[in-house]
This record gives C-alpha cells, sequence and structure tokens, in this order.
C-alpha cells in the first residue's frame, strides 16, 4: 500500500491509496471464512459450503468492504502521523478518480480532495489593548436580594386597613342589573384575592383603604381584562363560564393578610454566609453587593472574549480558504437544506471557522488542557450561580454534588461545560497577556451592547 499527498496550492492537497492485491487478500480470505462458517445455504450442512461457492457469492462485497475500512484507516492514520491540518473531511475527487470495478480489479487507486487550514500565526502581546467591562450592582439589586433573603424569615398579620399587595378573603356575591343580589347567581365564601394584580386601574382602586367588613361593589371581567384562568379560580366556575361573565360583583371584607418580611438580623447572616463570617449590617450588605457582582462576572468574560476575537480577527487578515472545496463539504453535510442554504450561509460560516483556528493556537499556545475535574467543578459552578439566582449563596456541598452528576450524565451538557471551562481558561490566560482597559458600567448599558 502507498499512501502520497500532492500540493493543489496552498490550501488544498490530492491525497492518493494505491492498494495492490497482497494488502487486502489476507483481510478477504479471513472474512470469506467467516462467512463459510457462518453461511446456511440450502443442500449443505453449516460451515461445509464450498469455498468456491461462497466466494461467488460474497467474494465481490467482501472484497469492497475490506478495501474501503483499508483506505480509510490509511487516509485518518496518514493525516494524524504527518499532522495534516485538514478542513472538514477527505472527499473523493471527482476528476482524476480511476473507475473502480470489483469484479475485474485487484489493484486499486482512490484520490481524495483535502482542505487545508490556511498558514498564520497569532500574536498577542502587552501591546493589545482590549476593554474589559465590570458590571456594577445597584442599590436596587442589592435591596431587591436582600429583601429576598428577609422575606425567608417574614410573617403573616391580620390587620384592619387595606393597602396596596395585602391579600383579602370574604364573601364574594354576584349582583343583577338593579345592584341587588342576583337570584341563583354566583356565591364564593372565603374568596381570596389580591386587587394589587388586578389589571384595570379603575377596579384596582375601589379597594384602597378598605376595611373589615366593608362591602364593595366591582366587575371581576373589567378587573382581569376578561382573563378567563383568573375569573374561573376566583368565581369557582369553569373557564368557558368565567370568560363570559360580565356582572358586577360585592365582596364583604372579612379579613385583610399583610406579609410582613422579617429583621435583618444575624440569623439571616448566618444563613447566607455561614455561621459568624458576618457580624454587621453594613458587612453584609457589602458582601451581598459582591455576590451579586460576582454573577456577571461570566457574562463579562464572555463580552471580553468577543472583543478578542474581533481584535485578533482583524490581525489575522483575510485568510485564504478552499472555497469550492469547502462548500461541496459544508452541502454534503446539509444535504437537506439545499445549495441556497450553503451560499447563504457559507460567508458567516468562514467567519467562524476563521475564529476556530485562532481559538485553537491560543488553546495551545496558553497550554489549555480540560480536566474531568475540570469539568466537574464547572458543573458545580453552574449551579451554584443557578441557587444564586434565586438568592441562595450557600448550598450545600452534598446537594452541589447531586446537581453537578446528574448534569454530567448528558452528553451535551457534557460538551457544554467543556466549551465554558476552555473558555474560562483562555479567558483568565489573556487577561494577563493584553493591556485590559477596564471600565465599570450599568447592567442596562452592558445588554445594550448587545441589542
Amino acid at each position: 500500500m502507498n499512501v502520497s499527498l500532492q500540493s493543489v496550492d496552498e490550501v488544498s492537497a490530492l491525497l492518493t491509496v494505491k492498494l495492490e492485491k497482497i494488502d487486502y487478500q489476507e483481510k478477504v480470505d479471513k472474512s470469506l471464512k467467516n462467512f463459510r462458517q457462518k453461511a446456511q445455504i440450502p443442500g449443505f450442512r453449516k460451515g461445509m459450503v464450498p469455498m468456491s461457492l461462497v466466494k461467488k457469492m460474497y467474494g465481490k462485497s467482501v472484497v469492497a468492504e475490506e478495501v474501503n475500512k483499508l483506505v480509510s484507516d490509511a487516509v485518518y492514520k496518514y493525516i494524524q502521523e504527518n499532522k495534516i491540518n485538514i478542513l472538514g473531511e477527505p472527499l473523493p475527487n471527482e476528476e482524476k478518480q480511476p473507475e473502480i470495478d470489483f469484479d475485474t480489479m485487484e489493484d486499486f487507486e482512490f484520490l481524495f480532495d483535502i482542505a487545508l487550514a490556511p498558514d498564520f500565526k497569532v500574536e498577542i502581546t502587552d501591546k493589545d489593548k482590549v476593554d474589559y467591562y465590570t458590571i456594577e450592582a445597584t442599590e436596587d439589586m442589592v435591596n431587591t436580594q436582600i429583601k429576598t433573603y428577609t422575606q425567608r424569615t417574614g410573617k403573616y398579620d391580620q390587620v384592619e386597613v387595606y393597602e396596596d399587595k395585602d391579600m383579602l378573603k370574604g364573601l364574594l356575591v354576584e349582583l343583577d342589573e338593579n345592584g341587588n343580589s342576583k337570584e341563583q347567581g354566583v356565591q364564593v365564601e372565603g374568596a381570596v384575592m389580591m386587587p394589587s394584580y388586578m389589571k384595570n386601574e379603575d377596579q384596582k382602586v375601589i379597594f384602597a383603604g378598605a376595611k373589615v367588613n366593608d362591602i364593595l361593589a366591582f366587575n371581576p371581567y373589567k378587573a382581569w381584562d376578561g382573563n378567563g384562568a383568573e375569573l374561573a379560580s376566583l368565581l369557582k366556575v369553569d373557564k368557558d363560564v368565567a370568560a363570559e361573565m360580565k356582572s358586577d360583583f360585592s365582596f364583604q371584607v372579612q379579613e385583610i393578610t399583610r406579609f410582613t418580611d422579617g429583621e435583618l438580623n444575624q440569623e439571616i447572616f448566618d444563613q447566607v454566609f455561614g455561621k459568624d463570617a458576618v457580624k454587621t449590617k453594613e458587612d453584609f450588605v457589602a458582601r451581598v453587593k459582591k455576590s451579586v457582582e460576582n454573577q456577571f462576572v461570566a457574562d463579562s468574560d464572555y463580552k471580553f472574549l468577543l472583543d478578542v476575537r474581533k481584535m485578533l480577527v482583524k490581525k489575522v487578515g483575510q485568510l485564504k480558504y478552499p472555497d469550492a472545496l469547502l462548500k461541496r463539504i459544508m452541502h454534503l453535510n446539509n444535504q437537506d437544506k439545499g445549495e441556497k442554504f450553503v451560499e447563504d450561509n457559507y460567508d458567516k460560516s468562514i467567519e467562524e471557522l476563521t475564529w476556530h483556528l485562532i481559538k485553537e493556537q491560543l488553546v495551545a499556545a496558553n497550554d489549555i488542557k480540560v480536566e474531568q475535574e475540570d469539568v466537574t467543578e464547572m458543573a458545580r459552578e453552574a449551579t451554584r450561580a443557578q441557587f444564586a439566582r434565586y438568592g441562595m449563596l450557600t448550598v450545600p456541598e452534598d446537594l452541589l454534588d447531586n446537581y453537578a452528576k446528574e448534569m454530567l450524565k448528558k452528553k451535551e451538557s457534557i460538551d457544554g461545560l467543556v466549551n465554558r471551562v476552555v473558555e474560562a481558561k483562555l479567558s483568565a490566560a489573556l487577561k494577563s497577556q493584553v493591556k485590559l482597559n477596564t471600565k465599570a458600567i450599568s447592567i442596562e448599558e452592558f445588554n445594550k451592547m448587545f441589542a
């Protein structure tokens, strides 16, 4: 067997594999013997079929299979051993490939078109200036986060006068056109509602300053803009019926319940940051602010890598690619979408390919490797960040481990985590190599960059 590579131009080559009968005959004979042992042909005992008959029946297909296996192995072995940086898969040459006839030929020649990655060098130094945006936590963000903690130890109190966001409980009675209780109308004892969630402001204001035992007239249909689900829940009727019920109702206030947040005290300090880790309100607020800002670090790093990408793509300049060959590969991978899809998306795919090649060099230059413990820790970090969004800043280690194990059971999750590990390590490495132009920014300003 002979494998050779002939350069066509700087970004494409022709790979030739030549096979002689001696290269594949032993494997063919072995396969035919296996067929003979397993073949069940009428008139012959199992394993006693004449080899001449086996060759006649299976010889051509076995030769084709063994030759194709050898060629495939030879192609990829040659590429790997010679460290050829190819793009996509080798494709059979459409112009020079000799016709193959497994019935009459014993020696074979296969030609493959190879797309080569362009040769270029990525250079990054401390003279390269890149913006790095640190997202500041606003006072509202911090207060909102603190409120989630104080609500955990909050309580419900019975009050006499209604205020916004209080919950009302009472007797709900359907009225007729004269404002009297409707005969056979809907009545709900112990009806519960929160006027602050009404959609109509005119209906909402009816309940302002209401007191226990007050009787108020309002229109539920108007209050909730005819939302069938909301009305069905309140009036205890089917959704379809509720959506057509436009009567006024009276509501006799029997109870007014108000939720009061718990106090910001040592108990909450310990719940959030651990026993005695924080002692004062000022320290607690500062720690919460930092934890909120830490949730944005991944976003800042993501934007940093986008800006590094833009800078390096500009430095590298326009790279030469074997466009016709890459379009063939792209079309084969997207046959169901047609040639128009390839034409419409080719330029974008080349942009992504250029960044991929740049990124490969950066990963290699910085000796970035992904170990199993890296992926596991990233799964734990992803879980920790998820809990943090719900205000849980300290999560038991066993809970983190359990969630991480579940994530690592899914291949798509593992692929995503590996990519996140690479980007996190790459971001950390590059931040130490370029000159960072650090800018404090609000989350609103940051989000506008992606609008």
